[in-house]
């Protein structure tokens, strides 16, 4: 018997992502139920890359869907869709989502010709604010205005120019220049500059020799010279001015680490400048002025260069920095995609400590809880006739990440994998979560119900990591399948009703498998801070909120 009581009478709770008891089928053919605009906004937003095709719907028609309830809650609903979209860009971190998002957001009202309502305390219209408050990084101005420019011209409305150019204030500085202004981009910091006609902010006098600079960079860049006084600038010049016998030298001379951050020469500048192999020398004198995310994802190539163990235990302690940990705002699933593509044992204790820090907010759950974990064909790329998802990351390993961690933290747990079948995984005491993420496979078919029936034994609460597209569930059934006529066996039927369920989805499709919002049934999204601190909270018998609520809370 459990200590912890759930079978006190709870008071009710609510939860932001609510069905609205409109009936439809999952796409395995299960009942299903629909959710309001907003619930099915917010799931979509948090899992979708945009232009990837999953399993169940192609790019073209996730995106489609993604673009037209921007439109109609920016319409419909201004505040809470800007309040989205800022989140979903920072604490959410989804880059495109949240770009394009904010795009069609200023179009969307545009086009109604609804008033630019103003928010406070910002005191300036929201169109304005929205495009300033998903533009964070200096390259992003670029990608705004390239995605505008081939839906809906170059003539530029005012709101979109004003907020460009607001982040272009932020965000542009010399060593954003170097990193981020390439002939790979389509759009050029002098780009720009040229459509959005912006002025240098009046606390960075700086800023008019820069812009000058990077308009000449763009128009005249055999003549271009850096600003006089500009050293991080004058430094890159020169040493870009050396002649390709001389640079790998540069790199193994005494000072030479000193020299190459002195001219802000990124790991990728540096590769190409070389005109050469990236050897162990090279590495290891721009790792030093090296981000952490760059970091994280070189591993294997420092393996392969034979960079020392020396420096290697320096990029091991940087990795593991709990503070690094916190500023890199990167997913937990991503020191798990490190770990996998290394073949090398000297990162495995740094990154099991670095993805530790990174979930640290996973609650430590009372009690005894059921962690099923969906490892169905839909959750991995390639399936079918599905297009491999862009990502290196497939929705079932995000999945197990989360769910070998809550697992991990958990006072009783019982870890499921699940499809057709079900296999439970044991989960030592203290053991590490990326050798408990190993452990998981691959299992045909989806079936949730079936799963549940298996292996609920009263638990103090329920947590299904899907994306919710199950097949129905019978009873009984015999070896050749359910038998006709039989009704359907629901998931909210198999768990008492006293029980909290929480249905974490992974894909945003539309169809969700479980009423959600109100009592003990909830649906969660999003592998960030704000989704796992609301299991405790919903446990406790309070309301959530959305998230950006949720911390102002």
């Amino acid at each position: 018997m459990s200590r912890f009581n759930t079978r006190t009478t709870r008071p009710a709770v609510s939860s932001p992502i609510r069905t609205t008891g409109a009936a439809t089928r999952t796409y395995e053919g299960a009942a299903g139920h629909l959710r309001d605009e907003r619930s099915e906004l917010f799931l979509l937003a948090v899992s979708n890359t945009v232009g990837t095709d999953t399993f169940y719907e192609k790019a073209g028609d996730r995106d489609d869907r993604y673009v037209q309830l921007v439109r109609q809650l920016a319409v419909e609903d201004p505040a809470w869709t800007y309040n989205l979209l800022h989140w979903l860009r920072t604490d959410g971190n989804m880059r495109t989502a949240s770009l394009v998002g904010a795009a069609e957001f200023v179009k969307a009202r545009l086009d109604a010709k609804a008033d630019d309502l103003v928010l406070r305390p910002a005191q300036q219209g929201v169109n304005r604010l929205v495009v300033d408050a998903v533009l964070q990084r200096a390259d992003e101005p670029g990608e705004f205005l390239a995605y505008w420019t081939s839906r809906y011209g170059r003539n530029v409305p005012k709101p979109v120019k004003r907020g460009i150019s607001d982040a272009v204030q932020r965000l542009y500085n010399g060593r954003a220049l170097l990193k981020y202004d390439t002939d790979s981009k389509g759009y050029r910091f002098g780009d720009v500059l040229n459509l959005v006609h912006a002025t240098p902010h009046a606390d960075k006098p700086w800023q008019g020799g820069l812009f000058k600079y990077a308009l000449d960079r763009r128009h005249n860049p055999d003549t271009a010279l850096p600003p006089d006084r500009d050293r991080l600038l004058t430094a890159n010049r020169e040493l870009l001015a050396l002649p390709i016998a001389e640079r790998r030298a540069v790199v193994t001379e005494p000072g030479g680490i000193e020299r190459l951050s002195a001219a802000g020469l990124t790991w990728e500048a540096l590769a190409g400048w070389l005109q050469g192999p990236m050897d162990a020398a090279a590495w290891q004198a721009v790792i030093p002025s090296m981000g952490y995310t760059a970091l994280l994802r070189n591993l294997r190539n420092f393996d392969q260069a034979g960079v020392s163990d020396e420096v290697a235990e320096q990029v091991a302690a940087t990795l593991a920095a709990p503070e690094a940990v916190a500023k890199s705002r990167l997913f937990p699933f991503r020191f798990w995609a490190a770990y996998k593509h290394t073949h090398s044992l000297r990162w495995g204790h740094a990154l099991e400590k670095a993805l530790a820090h990174s979930l640290a907010n996973v609650p430590s759950l009372p009690g005894r809880t059921l962690i099923l974990v969906d490892r169905s064909p839909s959750m991995f790329p390639g399936y079918g006739f599905s297009t491999p998802n862009k990502s290196d990351i497939p929705l079932a390993e995000q999945a197990a990440v989360f769910g070998a961690a809550l697992a991990a933290r958990a006072a009783d747990p019982t870890l499921v994998e699940f499809g057709m079948h079900s296999n439970c995984i044991d989960v030592p005491r203290g053991g590490s979560v990326l050798r408990l993420i190993e452990q998981f496979g691959r299992i045909d078919g989806t079936d949730i119900p079936s799963a549940v029936k298996e292996h609920y034994r009263d638990h103090d609460r329920v947590v299904i990591v899907t994306d919710e597209q199950t097949r129905p569930g019978w009873l009984p059934s015999n070896c050749h399948g359910h038998w006709g006529g039989m009704p359907e066996t629901r998931i909210d039927d198999l768990i008492p009703a006293r029980v909290p369920v929480y249905m974490w989805n992974m894909a945003g499709y539309k169809p969700g498998a479980m009423p959600s919002g109100s009592g003990n049934r909830h649906t969660l999204g999003g592998l960030t801070d704000a989704a796992f601190s609301l299991i405790p909270l919903l446990d406790a018998g309070r309301d959530a909120k959305w998230p950006w609520e949720q911390q102002r809370g």
